[in-house]
């Protein structure tokens, strides 16, 4: 129940210190220099006054809601927050008609934002189009995850996309030494903290301004006589989590980071994302999984035993689960990273896979067919076959195995590497021998 003899300043206090220190101008704002820099569109459009509509795609905390506030603000237009995940056609019906009335009684546009636009499906989205082609709205959208996959043409080719970064630990810094230092919104002479456990608070913010208030305050409210202590801190961010989504944009591009270290063959970057995946919650049978996809794609027949290894660490974490297992998995991505590479067999296997599907059903050749029954001998089937293992080298020189209206196709070509060395020159020796025979004919 509200106290009804709590003043104003109270009330103000009892809102999180995340909220109460959201920036109020551009002086305030912390990171986005890259959007935020003299010239760029976003800043005129701040300064100027002048509003369009746009998606803000960037990570938690990076001033995605603060950003759409200060443009509704020096814009002068009236200002409807709602969150994809609680809204609905409705809500924006509703939104619609208090734009359609701000802008007949007193000539006022509106700015809608939709935080975590790419919640709302397809029709959804197609709901508020018309009134952002028409002018009733500037439609503002924040989201985490690419535009590209979540948001329709239709409401992409109408906004315009700015990509928010992650704050650095200097920005995350700046950010909470303003809050130590305000006296109307933050802790000004509350609380004391060295600067070791202000940078311990940044660090273990990951880039996210809020987290990082929310930590300070934390910190704050475990404090006795004033003093958030060393001690505090590193209970307090103990228990922060790296960022990652397990399905989205942060999820993907770490998972290619970890895949291209292993193809270029730098086993301390694999390493590397191997640890930031499994640091942030990932599940790590699902990089063992991805490691299997690997050895196959990028390494191939120039090391077959990449593959068993992978396999090996797939079943280890299964058998040990973590910790232990996850190291199991490092022994894999750093063999696989130092390891010679061949996409030849996936190559030549995608190009298999375009003959097979563009021939359409070539019949097998007769010779090539088995001949189980006597009507089937009778018919002419493994008639002409020669047994490979009768012939020099168990190689049937000359023999053909594709079918009768396809011309023979080179598809594998081993690479000069690993024991693909060794597998190009026997192929070579075949076809060598196979051209010497055919001349001798």
């Amino acid at each position: 129940m509200t106290d009804l003899f709590a003043n104003d300043t109270d009330i103000a206090n009892d809102r999180p210190l995340a909220d109460r220190m959201r920036p109020a101008s551009l002086g305030e704002f912390s990171g986005q220099r890259h959007l935020l820099e003299e010239g760029k569109p976003l800043l005129r459009a701040i300064e100027q006054g002048r509003a369009h509509s746009m998606i803000f795609w960037g990570p938690p905390g990076t001033g995605k809601t603060t950003l759409a506030r200060m443009i509704a603000a020096t814009t002068e237009s009236h200002f409807i927050a709602l969150s994809a995940v609680m809204a609905g056609v409705k809500d924006i019906r509703n939104a619609v008609a208090v734009a359609e009335q701000h802008r007949s009684m007193s000539n006022r546009n509106t700015v809608l934002f939709l935080d975590e636009v790419h919640r709302f499906n397809k029709s959804q989205q197609d709901a508020f189009l018309p009134y952002v082609e028409d002018g009733t709205l500037t439609f503002i959208g924040a989201t985490t995850e690419n535009p590209s996959f979540e948001l329709n043409n239709a409401l992409l080719s109408r906004a315009r996309v700015y990509v928010l970064k992650s704050l650095t630990e200097d920005d995350l810094l700046a950010v909470l030494r303003r809050a130590l230092a305000d006296d109307d919104r933050g802790l000004a002479g509350a609380y004391s903290i060295s600067d070791e456990s202000l940078a311990t608070i940044a660090a273990a913010a990951d880039g996210d301004a809020r987290r990082s208030l929310n930590l300070l305050e934390l910190a704050a409210d475990l404090a006795s006589d004033g003093v958030i202590s060393d001690a505090i801190v590193a209970e307090v961010a103990s228990g922060s989590r790296r960022r990652f989504d397990k399905q989205g944009e942060y999820f993907y591009d770490q998972i290619s980071a970890l895949h291209k270290a292993i193809r270029g063959t730098d086993p301390d970057a694999a390493l590397y994302w191997l640890a930031r995946m499994l640091d942030g919650g990932c599940d790590p049978l699902y990089v063992a999984r991805r490691l299997i996809r690997v050895a196959s794609e990028d390494i191939g027949n120039a090391d077959p035993r990449s593959l068993q290894l992978a396999l090996d660490a797939w079943e280890v974490y299964e058998r040990l689960g973590s910790p232990e297992g996850e190291l199991a998995i490092g022994h894999a991505v750093a063999y696989l990273a130092c390891a010679p590479k061949s996409n030849a067999v996936y190559t030549a296997f995608k190009a298999a896979m375009s003959d097979a599907k563009d021939k359409g059903s070539l019949e097998v050749p007769m010779h090539l067919r088995n001949a189980p029954t006597g009507l089937m001998k009778d018919l002419g089937y493994g008639e002409g076959y020669r047994y490979a293992h009768d012939e020099d080298d168990a190689v049937a020189l000359g023999e053909t195995y594709f079918p009768d209206d396809m011309s023979p196709v080179k598809y594998y070509h081993p690479e000069p590497r690993g024991l693909e060395i060794r597998i190009k020159e026997k192929l070579e020796d075949i076809e060598r021998r196979a051209r010497k025979k055919e001349q001798q004919k």
